[in-house]
């Protein structure tokens, strides 16, 4: 895990103050590792560090600073100290974070570096020469992680019930860069899981698609699914999955090879997605299809996802 700056500027933007709870250290039996964190804010949080005691208690401490502001470093031995079954401890620290602090972030050598309290002097080139590329490091009153890496583009042709489910299951997973796509403003719920991007015609949309990202077509038109499998076929993608049956997938097949496209190449759009032994519910489907996912991702990018 690491610092992911995109997601934290964001939540900024949105509620103004939010609170970041990253795992610093991790030893013996703990529920996540060092690098793990969670953004809290009155009414809501996003990430999580485990869930369970420890989440709850650091949570509510964490809504407790946001008033105050700052940061604090605690470490908390799991067993005697909250009574988790977990054996090991942890070391948590916790930042408010608004748009003073976002002024304070400094990036240097590809990690987050910021100071934990408003006075700090200027970062000793001794805590600068010791960045790592993993967890949190805390030191001289100064905090850095290594930076998120930018994920694999997830790119969801459709914002209706199935590609809501998508992007609502797909954007708490770390490594991917998601954009909900659709063709009006009002087919986009009102906080929209995923970046929304505005698409009236597929062709100059399919033209921006990056060749290593990962296409879900799940659109309320039949017409427009096949334009956008005709579109990417004629690019390079990672893995293109389109919603519906084996009937739909062969009436595509034999559309797509009329539009001049041969079998090998309109075998590449893989339909049906999901997993059918988990039914048709949206959210079911969107499990089955994260599943999938899930292993092109553990293929170091290079493999392919079967859905």
């Amino acid at each position: 895990m690491s610092f992911d700056e995109a997601s934290l500027r964001r939540a900024v933007a949105r509620h103004g103050r939010v609170a970041r709870i990253a795992v610093a250290e991790a030893k013996g039996s703990a529920p996540r590792e060092a690098g793990a964190s969670m953004l809290v804010w009155p009414g809501g949080q996003e990430g999580t560090i485990g869930g369970g005691t420890l989440e709850w208690q650091a949570t509510e401490r964490a809504l407790a600073r946001l008033a105050g502001g700052g940061a604090a470093v605690e470490t908390i031995p799991l067993g005697p100290g909250i009574g988790q079954c977990c054996g090991g401890a942890v070391k948590l620290l916790t930042e408010v974070w608004d748009d003073d602090a976002l002024t304070r972030l400094r990036i240097e050598r590809g990690h987050a570096v910021r100071p934990l309290s408003q006075n700090a002097d200027a970062p000793p080139a001794a805590f600068l020469g010791r960045l790592a590329r993993s967890a949190v490091h805390l030191s001289a009153g100064w905090a850095a992680e290594p930076l998120a890496r930018s994920g694999r583009p997830l790119w969801i042709w459709g914002a209706g019930h199935v590609g809501r489910a998508l992007a609502a299951v797909m954007a708490p997973l770390p490594g991917w860069d998601i954009s909900l796509i659709d063709i009006a403003p009002e087919r986009f719920p009102a906080d929209p899981p995923a970046v929304p991007v505005i698409a009236p015609e597929v062709a100059p949309a399919a033209a921006r698609a990056p060749a290593e990202a990962a296409h879900l077509i799940v659109t309320h038109s039949h017409a427009r699914d096949l334009e956008i499998c005709h579109r990417l076929l004629l690019r390079d993608f990672a893995f293109a999955g389109l919603i519906g049956s084996e009937t739909k997938r062969a009436r595509f097949g034999a559309r797509l090879r009329q539009m001049g496209h041969s079998d090998a190449s309109a075998g590449r759009i893989a339909c049906p997605i999901g997993d059918p032994a988990l039914g048709k519910h949206p959210q079911a489907i969107a499990l089955g299809v994260a599943t999938s996912l899930l292993r092109l991702t553990s293929t170091s990018h290079e493999g392919s996802a079967t859905a």
